[in-house]
């Protein structure tokens, strides 16, 4: 098995969220994360998206995404993109 990158949208319950809070929640959970930047969403919220390796196994990226939406302040957690490394 190989690797894979996931590009990862991070949505934020809300506009109060902290999100410098929230990256670095993202981080220590996932350490393996790459470029992560703030995307406008729209009416004051801002997404986090960000690249994130994965071993190219079944079901890593559904797990990513549960572990994902499991932190306080995350809405939701959702794949962009899905590339080979």
């Amino acid at each position: 098995m190989g690797e894979v990158v996931v590009i990862m949208r991070v949505m934020p319950e809300s506009p109060e969220v902290n999100l410098a809070e929230l990256k670095t929640t993202l981080k220590t959970t996932l350490p393996g994360i790459q470029d992560m930047q703030e995307e406008a969403i729209g009416f004051g919220l801002k997404a986090i998206k960000f690249a994130a390796i994965v071993q190219d196994a079944g079901g890593e990226t559904d797990k990513l995404e549960k572990t994902l939406g499991a932190i306080p302040g995350v809405e939701r957690a959702e794949i962009v993109e899905v590339t080979l490394n």
